[in-house]
């Protein structure tokens, strides 16, 4: 049976390296690009261990991520806590947010942005 368009393997995706980010391979999976969406981004992220986003905001763009291995210390405006795997977090628009792996192995989550993000430097705050 053919493969739906609709349908998106992560291997189909070619990975890069986010901006403000250390040691982070990301791949968009769900964006205008692989299917047309409009108003949603996913991505699935590596991140070694001690490395991952450092601190940065989105003007008007909603982040979930869901931890699918490994585990990592998040922080929303200075208050901190830990993920582990099946663990998901929200980091609110306009709101500075950090995500920094503590596991031996790489952390791999799930990242979801909307209105997508795109790696626009103008929907970015650093």
């Amino acid at each position: 049976m053919p493969k739906p368009s609709w349908i998106i393997r992560e291997s189909d995706v070619a990975g890069y390296s986010p901006a403000n980010h250390s040691g982070t391979v990301n791949r968009r999976i769900i964006s205008r690009e692989t299917v047309g969406a409009q108003h949603v981004e996913v991505l699935v992220g590596t991140i070694e261990k001690n490395q991952g986003a450092l601190p940065h905001a989105h003007p008007g763009i909603e982040q979930v991520c869901y931890l699918l291995s490994g585990s990592a210390i998040v922080e929303v405006e200075g208050e901190r806590g830990e993920l582990l795997p099946g663990d998901c977090c929200y980091f609110p628009p306009d709101k500075k947010h950090v995500f920094t792996v503590t596991s031996e192995e790489p952390a791999r989550l799930l990242v979801i942005y909307s209105p997508p993000y795109e790696e626009n430097p103008d929907r970015v705050i650093r």
